[in-house]
């Protein structure tokens, strides 16, 4: 008997190709659901405590708004917003290369902080913000 020779194409099957790409689109959307930037908490920050050599001036915000500054060891002094500007002058007239550290309150609002900053920024001062040392300590 002669046997005929057939041509046996490989088949390809799409079923376990299927399966690893469903499973992939799965781990995607859970992964997609838990990185949430609506979930991010703020902390105030904390850091180590460090002394600078350069003379600074303080900028104090406690929690009722009201504003304090201090140049080198001089004792604080209360100021409004508006004669904040005139004081960090005339400190930077005294020591040009001052730094001014911003010391407020957990519970200040950050538009309030956002005036001090502006202020830093039109006359080009150096700005330091302050943290807390961390806790423990």
């Amino acid at each position: 008997m002669l046997r005929r020779r057939t041509k046996i194409s490989p088949e390809f099957s799409m079923a376990s190709m299927t399966d690893v790409i469903f499973l992939l689109l799965i781990f995607f959307m859970i992964t997609s659901t838990v990185v949430s930037p609506n979930a991010i908490k703020v902390l105030l920050p904390q850091g180590k405590q460090q002394t600078s050599a350069k003379p600074l001036t303080r900028v104090i915000i406690d929690k009722e708004l009201n504003f304090y500054a201090a140049f080198g060891s001089d004792r604080e002094q209360a100021l409004t917003l508006s004669e904040l500007t005139p004081f960090l002058q005339n400190c930077a007239a005294r020591e040009p290369e001052m730094y001014v550290a911003l010391y407020a309150d957990e519970t200040v609002p950050y538009r309030e902080i956002v005036k001090v900053l502006n202020i830093a920024n039109e006359n080009k001062f150096k700005m330091v913000l302050a943290t807390r040392p961390p806790e423990g300590r």
